[in-house]
């Protein structure tokens, strides 16, 4: 869950969606050190929560975060091997312009932006370490599925102890 400075949206529940604090309270939480990464997003501010991310790693459990560029070159800078990275693009430019339209919760002028800043985005991909097109959800969670179970049997993860033949 991200702290953001955005107001929400219809039907968001703080604490549940995200936690949304104002601009005061999110550059107090900046400056104490308590973000893993963070951005300004179109206007607002946006970023996780260092502590529960640093519980799950130490814990050895995963944590998906839903961040830009910004945010996974940051969390890519803290946390190296521990970082996966995936990037999740629409099938097509006019899909998510028609799901961004659809949503109906910013006024044309703020769907342009997101338009352009996606198409900024999408040029680095390559800076990720997989890539799903979600042209459908089923098939995209299980990609995602894969990706996830992948990592955790890599062998550079597995904890001390777990591979028998190891001496």
């Amino acid at each position: 869950m991200t702290f953001t400075t955005r107001p929400r949206r219809e039907g968001e529940t703080d604490g549940v969606d995200h936690y949304f604090v104002s601009d005061e309270e999110f550059k107090r939480i900046l400056d104490a050190g308590e973000l893993a990464e963070w951005a300004s997003v179109f206007g607002h501010y946006c970023g996780t929560p260092r502590k529960p991310l640093e519980t799950a790693i130490a814990e050895g459990h995963d944590m998906l975060g839903e961040i830009d560029i910004e945010g996974a070159r940051q969390i890519r800078g803290h946390y190296g091997r521990d970082a996966v990275t995936i990037f999740i693009l629409p099938p097509s430019f006019g899909d998510l312009e028609t799901r961004l339209r659809g949503r109906g919760t910013e006024d044309a002028s703020a769907v342009e932006t997101r338009l352009r800043r996606a198409k900024e985005e999408a040029a680095t991909f390559g800076e990720y370490d997989y890539l799903i097109i979600n042209a459908n959800l089923a098939e995209s969670l299980a990609q995602l599925a894969s990706i996830v179970e992948a990592e955790r049997l890599r062998v550079s993860r597995l904890p001390e102890g777990q591979v028998p033949w190891k001496s």
